[in-house]
């Protein structure tokens, strides 16, 4: 058979064990939606063109020869090297795609047509083709390179993050990437199930700015039914106060207080006279407008005590909160660093300690079976090459 299923990926149990999956994808928004579909238990082949996926260089840092960018998001396939404009290429790749379940690629529309992707599309219709895509097609940005910064800033998500007298800031991840790659996971498990179910649904595009902008949420819906533009508001939070940071002793906590009980429990761990004795901070709208109020009085409160004080007795009051971490610190913290979050992968220079699948399913996490390949490792092996 042209595709075997590749060893890992057999007797797993896992949900999507025997669906083959084609990746020609690059970056990041694509190839994570095919990391999500292989982390589920699909046999997945990443096509690189003789150029490579251009992330195997964003570094630094690297871990060997490869950016830990790459790392990050190419596990769970075996990879091939194919030069889509050689005739002979063309056609190995084209056996595959008639074997395959699912298609991944993120090619601009110039590309799309110069590489001939359309007449693969045509050698295996019941695929269910998922296009990663700038925008929606049809439109003008659908045309042009994007990346996730550019996302950020068209889609209004900078517009709604950073200090209130500063200047726009992009998010600290490549979420508008991320969320592309979600929504793209989302599409080709999606078009599994119409295609098992004889429904509709073979072609889907995950396009990286309306899938961004979705992520704006309740501030997109604030604006969609008032008109009213949302601002920066730094780490406040536009309809729930006190929501944001504080500032203790020798650092700062989060609050997260949601609701009118919530705040209740604030005042009573708190157990400072003066603050409870304020009126008109009882319900969450009269907290909210006097946001700058409500803060000055938390921070003269909490400066008086330290941090890890203070988590103890927000903690046994039953406040919401939170310690404000790095990454370092967010891997340290009991519930990771004593879970099975994190994991052992394989790579061709060796392992390296990663981030495991988020889903359990049936109270189980998907193992790592099988890390990212060397550019071109499963070339011979599966276009003969």
């Amino acid at each position: 058979m042209v595709w075997p299923l590749h060893d890992v990926n057999v007797g797993t149990g896992l949900p999507l064990e025997g669906v083959r999956v084609l990746d020609f994808s690059r970056v990041l928004a694509g190839p994570l939606a095919a990391m999500i579909a292989g982390d589920l238990g699909a046999d997945v082949i990443k096509v690189e063109g003789p150029e490579g996926d251009p992330v195997r260089s964003l570094a630094p840092p690297s871990f060997g020869e490869d950016a830990t960018y790459y790392l990050a998001v190419n596990r769970h396939r075996r990879n091939v090297v194919a030069d889509l404009r050689d005739a002979a290429d063309f056609a190995a790749v084209e056996a595959l795609v008639r074997h395959a379940d699912a298609v991944v690629e993120n090619y601009l529309p110039a590309q799309y047509a110069a590489l001939g992707i359309e007449r693969l599309r045509r050698a295996n219709p019941e695929c269910v083709w998922v296009s990663v895509t700038p925008a929606a097609s049809g439109t003008a940005l659908a045309q042009r390179p994007s990346f996730d910064v550019l996302a950020q800033a068209r889609s209004g998500l900078m517009g709604v993050t950073g200090e209130a007298e500063g200047e726009p800031t992009k998010v600290g991840s490549p979420v508008a990437d991320v969320v592309t790659g979600l929504y793209g996971a989302i599409a080709l498990v999606t078009g599994l199930y119409a295609r098992l179910a004889q429904r509709p649904g073979r072609h889907f595009e995950a396009p990286l700015l309306e899938s961004t902008m979705s992520a704006l949420i309740n501030q997109a819906q604030g604006y969609l039914a008032t008109g009213v533009n949302p601002r920066r508001l730094g780490n406040d939070h536009p309809s729930i106060a006190p929501y944001g940071p504080v500032r203790t002793r020798d650092g700062s906590v989060m609050l997260a207080v949601g609701t009118d009980a919530q705040f209740a429990r604030l005042l009573a761990a708190l157990g400072d006279d003066e603050l409870s004795a304020v009126t008109g901070f009882e319900r969450n709208e009269q907290r909210v407008a006097r946001r700058e109020d409500l803060r000055e009085r938390l921070d003269r409160v909490f400066a008086t005590r330290a941090t890890e004080e203070w988590l103890a007795a927000l903690d046994a009051a039953g406040v919401p909160h939170a310690p404000i971490l790095d990454v370092a610190g967010a891997f340290a913290q009991l519930s990771v660093a004593e879970g099975d979050f994190v994991g052992e992968m394989s790579t061709p220079h060796g392992p390296v300690r990663a981030m495991r699948s988020p889903l359990r399913i049936d109270g189980q996490r998907p193992g790592l079976r099988s890390g990212p390949r060397r550019f071109g490792q499963d070339t011979a092996h599966l276009l003969g090459g």
